[in-house]
């Protein structure tokens, strides 16, 4: 951003960037997912960015880039869920946990809710299952 996109947008442009929280504020359905290889095909690095707009690791002075424009988590995890679902026109079968629904969930090692927003990305997916079926386990799960 700093390097290949900023200097080239100028201050004006620049600020109209991502505009999550505009666009959720305004009753926008949001829909996650990843821009590899330009960015981290991690979700959770991903959510961790959308709730602090500052990059995971990146140091305590750090501004955060339109800050107004952050999502709380709920909205974050929603985006790559129930907003991805949507968008896929698959919200009928997954998106979220429903009787009735697709079993395509993960397990983390830790409730994101229940730390400091700061460690979002330190969270690990530790299953993943796809239909009811574990399809990933981390080797200390």
């Amino acid at each position: 951003m700093d390097e290949l996109t900023l200097p080239f947008l100028g201050a004006e442009r620049g600020a109209r960037q991502y505009p999550f929280g505009d666009l959720l504020r305004a009753g926008a359905t949001l829909a996650a997912g990843s821009d590899w290889p330009v960015s981290s095909p991690d979700p959770l690095q991903t959510i961790h960015v959308a709730v602090n707009r500052i990059a995971p690791g990146a140091p305590e002075d750090t501004p955060a880039f339109l800050p107004e424009q952050r999502l709380d988590l709920g909205a974050a995890i929603a985006a790559y869920t129930a907003g991805s679902a949507y968008v896929n026109h698959l919200d009928d079968i997954t998106g979220s946990i429903t009787a009735g629904k697709s079993a395509d969930l993960v397990v983390l090692d830790r409730d994101p809710f229940a730390g400091p927003p700061e460690e979002i990305a330190a969270t690990r997916v530790l299953e993943t299952f796809v239909e009811g079926q574990r399809v990933h386990a981390a080797q200390d799960a």
